[in-house]
This record gives C-alpha cells, sequence and structure tokens, in this order.
C-alpha cells in the first residue's frame, strides 16, 4: 500500500489520538518563527490535519497560510479545521521537494513531524528553505533517530528491527546549512492509557499504518504479543524528545 494511502486510513485516529499528544511540540515549533517576517505566506509541508493552523492564525491574523500533504484523508480533515478562515489554503501534493513556483515567495515555513517520514529528509529541508525570501524563517520539529532510553517509542523500535531493518538515518548528519540559529532537543510529557492502546493507535493511526496494511494481520498479531510481553502494565508515561530546527534566511 502506498504511503499517502496509508494516512488517509489513518487520519481519523491520528487527529484523535496523536494531536492532543503532539500539541507541546506544535506550539513550540511555531512560536518559534518571529517577526518581523517579510512578506509573502506561511507554508506548511506535511501539515497532515493541520494541527499548526490554530497558533498561526493566532500569531498571525492577516497572512495567508498554506498547507500542503499527499494524503486526501488528512486534508479532508485540515479543511474541517480551516472552514471560515478565509486566508488559509490547502494544497495537495509532494512535499519532499517544493515545486520551483515556491522559490523565493514565503515568509516562513514551518512543519512537524513530517520530515523524517519523508524519503530524503535532508534535500527536503533544503527545498523548504529555498522557499523564503530574505528575512524569512524555517520552523522544523521532527523526531531524530533516538527519542528516548525507555518508553513506548523505545521499546516498539525495538520489537520492530527483529523484523524490519532499520532505514539509513544518516540524512540526520546532513541538516546543517546556512542561517541556523537553532539546533536543539525539546522533550515534553506524554501519556498513553496502556501499553496495548499505544500499539494499537501507533499501528492504525500512526507511522506504522503503512507497514502494518503492507505485512498484514498475522505481522501486526506477532508484533503485539512481543511487544505486550515486553510492556509495563497500566498507563504509561514518558518524556519523548524531538529536535528542532530554525533558521532566518539572511538578505
Amino acid at each position: 500500500m502506498d504511503l499517502a494511502r496509508g494516512w488517509d486510513l489513518a487520519a481519523a485516529g491520528y487527529e484523535s489520538y496523536y494531536v492532543p499528544r503532539f500539541a507541546p511540540w506544535v506550539d513550540s515549533a511555531v512560536r518559534a518563527i518571529t517577526s518581523p517576517l517579510p512578506d509573502g505566506p506561511i507554508l506548511v509541508p506535511c501539515c497532515g490535519t493541520f494541527p499548526e493552523l490554530d497558533v498561526l492564525v493566532e500569531l498571525f491574523p492577516d497572512r495567508e497560510i498554506v498547507g500542503i500533504d499527499l494524503s486526501p484523508g488528512m486534508l479532508r480533515l485540515a479543511r474541517e479545521r480551516a472552514t471560515g478562515r478565509q486566508r488559509v489554503r490547502l494544497v495537495q501534493g509532494d512535499a519532499a521537494i517544493l515545486d520551483d513556483h515556491w522559490t523565493g515567495r514565503c515568509a516562513a515555513v514551518v512543519s512537524v513531524f513530517g520530515l523524517q517520514q519523508l524519503p530524503s529528509p535532508d534535500a527536503a529541508i533544503r527545498s523548504w528553505a529555498s522557499a523564503l525570501r530574505p528575512g524569512g524563517v524555517l520552523s522544523v520539529m521532527f523526531w531524530p533517530s533516538t527519542t528516548e532510553p525507555f518508553g513506548p517509542f523505545s521499546l516498539l523500535s525495538k520489537v520492530l528491527r527483529a523484523h524490519v531493518p532499520a532505514g539509513d538515518r544518516s540524512w540526520e548528519q546532513r541538516l546543517s546549512f546556512p542561517g541556523v540559529v537553532v539546533d536543539k532537543y525539546v522533550a515534553h510529557e506524554m501519556s498513553h492509557p496502556s501499553a496495548a492502546e499505544f500499539f494499537a493507535s501507533h499501528t492504525e493511526s500512526g507511522p506504522l499504518r503503512p507497514l502494518a496494511d503492507d505485512r498484514g494481520r498475522e505481522f501486526v498479531a506477532r508484533l503485539r504479543e512481543e511487544f505486550l510481553r515486553l510492556a509495563p502494565c497500566g498507563k504509561w508515561h514518558h518524556r519523548p524528545c524531538a529536535r528542532h530546527i530554525v533558521a532566518r534566511v539572511t538578505a
């Protein structure tokens, strides 16, 4: 199953389960776009259901705000969030490499937890930076290869590695480019009702949905059994750490 279709099926669950849990990182990423900004729209590649929108409208009520995402299912929920906001526009498209139409046009680019899902994240972030006008700001939050020493993300990754080889994460070392003013790690508390509910959400409404659909029910059941055997009982609290890069294009 292709990636867009997987996210179409995951969209509703992602909105209800992960959007509230990811909210602190979204808020941090959006508020890192500080004035003064040049003229032009604010672009949000990999916008998903567009959780960035509420804070963007609060901070920049007079700006055009444009979200781009490959998944029609995600964009359907994004349009619901954007209802009544005349200066918001949504585009279905691949945000991995932006169309030349955007080059040098934007006041800001912000993206949260989309970068690490792309085939060539280092090329993608350079493409996003190229969309900025002089004085424009880039703010990108993403999950690095290691988010926590212990916790559900860490345990699921460990269990998964026995069945699926780890992808090449060397791109994380190639994210430096001119204008970077912030490159730091940001941790927030997160909790899950149980290990079973976390696993169900991650495979049905999270980043493992495409893999789960591709490998089938037997694979998911085996993975679930191994994960729950090693996971703690009861409510699960953890403090995952994301990487945040902010850059400002000089004149």
